[in-house]
């Protein structure tokens, strides 16, 4: 399966994927990365924040653009060549974060495709925004 060729795409194609983040979520991202950072999974230490409660990492978050990107738009075949990221609000376990993509740039004779990257909550509080730069998938040899 390959996803939308460069030739397939127009500026303003979106997509979006949402997920309800879980406690779940948050430790077995913890546990991929290494990364355990109490603001994320010690309650008692997270009191003690300005957030008050544990939050989901920023990359968790950041992880659903990806999955849009590869699975949606452009899809199965596209090579993830670079992500900025603003991290504006925190996720808290229970919310519901939906990832959109938006082709803003098609730049053929290089095969790249540059997107708005945004994950929003379910309040439609925007949580990240970015860009991505992508390679849109190619046919397969032999077709």
């Amino acid at each position: 399966m390959v996803g939308k060729m460069i030739e397939q795409l127009k500026v303003g194609d979106a997509a979006e994927f949402g997920k309800t983040i879980s406690e779940s979520d948050i430790y077995l991202y913890a546990g991929i990365t290494g990364d355990f950072n109490p603001a994320h999974v010690n309650e008692s230490y997270a009191e003690n924040t300005f957030f008050k409660t544990r939050i989901a990492h920023g990359m968790l978050s950041a992880g659903l653009i990806s999955a849009v990107l590869a699975n949606q738009l452009p899809g199965p075949g596209t090579i993830y060549l670079k992500q900025d990221l603003r991290f504006l609000a925190p996720v808290r376990m229970g919310d519901t974060i939906t990832a959109r993509v938006e082709i803003t740039e098609l730049i053929h004779e290089k095969n790249r495709v540059r997107l708005k990257t945004v994950c929003s909550n379910q309040e439609g509080v925007t949580v990240l925004e970015g860009e991505a730069l992508v390679s849109a998938p190619k046919a397969a040899k032999g077709r």
